[in-house]
């Protein structure tokens, strides 16, 4: 009888994981509705690892941006960039390593920057090149 229970007990806690691992939210789930346009890796494992991504949000009152980043790869002692942009409006294609990221036309479409650093700091500004 307590080999049964203990059995029982097991049971539940393994479905209890099991549906906790199968319903875990992802990027599809939070609001705001993200659409990735472009992103940037650089090709050297043996330093600082470089991502950059440029995203479009259909609707910015809802959006959640600092979770979208937080969602985002990053590598210890390596930087994540993410730049949020209309999805009713230009976004840049292409992105490049280095302090400036995206043609300078893009600059004033651009109404968020997430930024995870090296040392793992976080941080988002809104409209950075105002």
């Amino acid at each position: 009888m307590k080999k049964i229970g203990i059995g029982l007990f097991v049971l539940a806690l393994i479905a209890w994981m099991l549906k906790d691992t199968f319903k875990s939210s992802g990027i599809d789930q939070l609001k705001g509705g993200f659409t990735e346009i472009a992103k940037y890796r650089n090709e050297n494992n043996t330093g600082p690892v470089q991502r950059i991504y440029a995203v479009t949000v259909k609707d910015t009152a809802q959006a959640e941006l600092l979770k979208y980043g937080n969602a985002m790869p990053h590598t210890k002692y390596g930087n994540t960039k993410v730049y949020f942009f209309l999805s009713a409006q230009d976004a840049p294609k292409k992105l490049y390593p280095g302090k400036v990221n995206f043609e300078s036309q893009f600059n004033t479409l651009c109404f968020a920057r997430y930024e995870k650093s090296a040392m793992g700091n976080v941080g988002l500004v809104k409209w950075p090149y105002r």
